[in-house]
């Protein structure tokens, strides 16, 4: 298995897992962590163990968990890739509202840039609207202003989030598109045509929630077939995504060592055909 990935547009080589950094904030990704020193040794383990993609976003927090990533890392090393996402806010009540006018969208890349620590941004996400599902709307206008950004310097390159496979498409007609991050897992498989069309590209597809939504029916058929790999449910989640496509970058998240320790190790377990094929029936 290719454990590295490098997209057609970028100068950037992705070792295929990363580190997600939303569950280092507290409870509802809102507030400090419970623990903030086991937070910031999860993250200097995790590069230290060879990640060198952490994603992340300033409404994680908000702010805290970009704020933790620059006191346990800054200065960064050279191969480090910060990824962020912007196009959503956090109200005063927890909740996640939709923040994409031109005003917000430059705050937001502001406020990332200030709380890493940095003069320039790696990847910049656009995280569209939609809450269960992407919902479709356009996103010229959005993009016209993070395209401003880069060329101002302050963006490096452009991705998106929570998008369909039609956004893609008009995306790609304004800028080139280097990562694509959707919900996508054993069981919500609806993007499975997406991901082959970009595996073609070379454009990187980021899925998120590698556990998420799964069936009681659909979690014990995972759980048994862990128990006879010998390994954990998540590892085995992420192998079938690392051997899914060789664009896939996974990217889970913990605030647990030894967590982290089980993810990483998801990238040695092989996956047989016939192991495979039992997977993609759950």
């Amino acid at each position: 298995m290719n454990q590295q990935y490098q997209p057609k547009h970028a100068d950037i080589v992705f070792n295929r897992i990363g580190y997600g950094a939303m569950q280092l904030a507290g409870p509802h990704v809102w507030g400090p962590p419970k623990d903030r020193a086991a937070a910031l040794a999860v993250l200097r383990e995790a590069v230290e163990r060879g990640v060198n993609h952490i994603d992340t976003s300033d409404f994680y927090g908000p702010h805290v968990t970009n704020q933790i990533i620059r006191e346990a890392l800054h200065p960064y090393r050279d191969d480090l890739t910060i990824v962020t996402k912007i196009g959503y806010r956090r109200g005063d009540d927890q909740s996640w509202l939709p923040a994409a006018s031109a005003q917000e969208l430059r705050a937001a890349v502001h406020d990332n840039l200030r709380n890493l620590g940095l003069e320039v941004l790696d990847v910049v996400n656009y995280r569209a609207p939609g809450a269960a599902a992407p919902d479709g709307q356009p996103l010229a206008e959005p993009l016209s202003v993070l395209l401003r950004m880069k060329k101002e310097g302050l963006i490096r390159h452009i991705g998106l989030s929570n998008v369909t496979a039609e956004q893609v498409k008009e995306a790609q007609q304004l800028t080139d598109i280097v990562c694509v991050q959707n919900q996508y897992n054993l069981a919500h498989r609806g993007d499975d045509a997406l991901i082959d069309t970009l595996a073609a590209q070379g454009i990187a597809y980021v899925p998120f929630f590698p556990l998420g939504g799964f069936s009681p029916l659909q979690s014990e058929a995972l759980t048994r077939t862990a128990a006879a790999l010998g390994a954990t449910t998540i590892q085995v989640a992420l192998a079938w995504l690392l051997q899914r496509a060789p664009n896939i970058l996974v990217i889970p998240g913990t605030s647990s060592l030894a967590h982290l320790r089980e993810n990483l190790a998801a990238g040695a377990l092989q996956l047989d055909p016939a192991t495979i094929a039992a997977l993609n029936a759950i």
